[in-house]
């Protein structure tokens, strides 16, 4: 009865609700105009043809995209029909360039997710009629759960996990978000610990299969890139990326690159080169200019390098040189690979404050030692692990981090190529798991 009156509640909540997505969509378009573009598809209209009995993936933004790339290559290779639902442009955009040659032939749509109304994904279902789907991450609606039932496609959450904080809210008044996660078929679930704590919620039908972001393809001439930029940029000293760094820690870190340089000239030596990539592309100008602000001496990807490729292999027309630079600002999309690959230690953004870290497989995958603040809540599965292993930390303040990357630069070597290693050798085949285990799904039902 509870959920039924949500549910009735969340359709009239779209009565006033819609005009702000509307025009949330519309200021968005304004700086990307991407958002606005094939607005239709929002509502469960396409100008072309769905691919039928298709298994389809939501997959909000670019980095949902790139973690299922390799599971959804797999479905290509033996010829199953895909189709790809976004939220954001830069998902889309990856989805376009990942799999332009399927696209083409009519065996992958990327188009954009519905919005959560049920006559949308009425629409779509009609539409599609996919064999089964998968929602990325914690991608949690409840028109698209209930449609999805309503249509008997069987529709599972996919890579998921359960963090400590979210299920300890959720777990108290009605309890909403927890019933509305009863209406799935099932999860493919990152660990046994995930597992546990949906099947406690009375979740059915729970598969851990493991962190598909291990999985995912590296750029092609990554290793050849890592060498051109490090050569260029700090032929022998040490070079720090900071990864997906968010608003609230830009003065933190400005200051601790400040003082690290002032305290390596102090003794003579040779200050380490960062990289810097901020997470939004919105905050691209306000970090270039919080960090001139603290006297630091600063490259724009975008003005100092190519575009592409190009740009992290060829030496670039700049008459910059290291010496006179402090950091490399990273104000591009979709090139974190080639920002990470000439790292001797990364720095993972977003711990450093309550709404948690961000994603760490990524430097792990190329064999770099992460540190990140003390809030990890939202990678709580892998750092754990990783963590365990060897191969990640976690500071317990702000303060900890000077001396954290001092001690990691006065001590190289302090975690082994082969630990790393043998963490991910842990880790990696989540995608062919998750394949096996939606088969076994769909031949539950006769799909």
């Amino acid at each position: 009865m509870i959920l039924h009156l949500f549910l009735i509640l969340w359709r009239l909540l779209w009565i006033p609700l819609l005009p702000l997505v509307l025009i949330y969509l519309w200021r968005r378009g304004r700086k990307d105009p991407d958002y606005t573009s094939h607005l239709a598809e929002r509502f469960g209209f396409y100008r072309r043809p769905l691919p039928k009995g298709a298994i389809w993936f939501h997959a909000v933004s670019l980095g949902e995209t790139r973690s299922a790339t390799a599971l959804i290559r797999m479905c290509l290779a033996r010829g199953d029909q895909v189709i790809l639902t976004h939220f954001t442009p830069a998902g889309r955009r990856e989805s376009a360039r990942l799999f332009a040659p399927e696209i083409a032939s009519g065996q992958l749509a990327a188009i954009w997710v519905p919005l959560d109304m049920f006559w949308c994904w009425r629409r779509f279902f009609r539409a599609s009629r996919p064999r089964i789907g998968l929602t990325l991450e914690i991608e949690i609606w409840p028109a698209m759960i209930f449609a999805a039932r309503r249509a008997s496609m069987p529709l599972f959450m996919c890579n998921a996990q359960y963090p400590s904080p979210s299920l300890a809210r959720d777990s108290k008044g009605l309890r909403l978000r927890q019933r509305v996660i009863r209406g799935l078929a099932g999860a493919f679930v990152k660990s046994g610990l995930q597992k546990a704590r949906f099947e406690g919620i009375g979740l059915e039908n729970i598969t851990v299969t493991g962190e598909l972001r291990f999985d995912q393809p590296l750029p092609a001439g990554l290793d050849t890139a890592a060498g051109a930029i490090r050569h260029w940029l700090a032929p022998e000293g040490q070079i720090i990326t900071i990864a997906s760094g968010v608003e609230v820690e830009e003065p933190i870190y400005a200051t601790v690159i400040r003082d690290m340089r002032d305290a390596a000239q102090a003794q003579g030596l040779a200050p380490p080169l960062f990289i810097y990539v901020p997470r939004a592309p919105e905050r691209f100008d306000a970090v270039y200019d919080g960090l001139v602000a603290q006297g630091l001496r600063v490259l724009r990807r975008s003005t100092a390098l190519p575009p592409g490729l190009a740009g992290f292999t060829a030496h670039p027309d700049s008459d910059h040189t290291l010496g006179d630079t402090d950091v490399l600002l990273g104000d591009s999309l979709g090139e974190m690979f080639f920002y990470l690959s000439p790292a001797d230690r990364v720095v993972v953004g977003g711990g450093l404050n309550p709404r948690g870290a961000h994603n760490i497989s990524e430097a792990l995958m190329l064999m770099k030692p992460v540190i990140t603040g003390p809030w990890t809540w939202t990678i709580e599965f892998p750092f754990e692990e990783a963590r365990e292993a060897g191969v990640a930390l976690s500071l317990a303040d702000k303060t900890d981090l000077p001396g954290a990357l001092t001690a990691a630069l006065m001590q190289p070597g302090t975690v082994s190529p082969a630990q790393i290693q043998a963490f991910l050798d842990s880790q990696q085949g989540a995608s062919a798991r998750t394949l096996a285990a939606m088969d076994r799904a769909m031949a539950a039902r006769g799909r």
